[in-house]
């Protein structure tokens, strides 16, 4: 059983879970000190950016392990911008049917983790022979 709790613990899910919770506490204290000056759309894609930033560097040096490379990042937010449509998209709908904005900011960001995850285990963080 203790081994089994050691190898969940250094298992690469488990860390991307860890980063990704720190990952939406950075999106959602910036979206919550800019949305009030700024207004919802403006404060979350500003939140964004400086989310994906951190995700990707926590991805690349303490999740996946690959070094940070200019194309990996590339295809990285390229694949974020994807889900940035997701993210103004939801809290558009959410806080236009009464939703409470941090409510609907963690929901949200609760689905964006579990798609940011499978896209980049498959598509930019996957493990080859050839590096960059």
């Amino acid at each position: 059983m203790g081994r089994g709790i050691l190898k969940l613990l250094k298992g690469e899910t488990f860390r991307y879970l860890i980063f990704g919770v720190l990952t939406v506490l950075v999106n959602t204290a910036v979206y919550y000190f800019l949305s009030d000056s700024l207004g919802t759309p403006t404060a979350n894609t500003a939140a964004f950016f400086i989310a994906v930033l951190f995700a990707y560097w926590t991805n690349s040096r303490f999740v996946f392990c690959v070094p940070c490379a200019w194309k990996r990042f590339l295809q990285f937010m390229g694949m974020r911008i994807g889900t940035l449509l997701i993210d103004d998209g939801g809290m558009v709908l959410f806080i236009g049917l009464g939703w409470n904005r941090l409510l609907a900011k963690c929901v949200i960001n609760g689905v964006i983790i579990v798609l940011n995850y499978f896209f980049s285990k498959l598509f930019i963080f996957k493990k080859s022979g050839k590096r960059g």
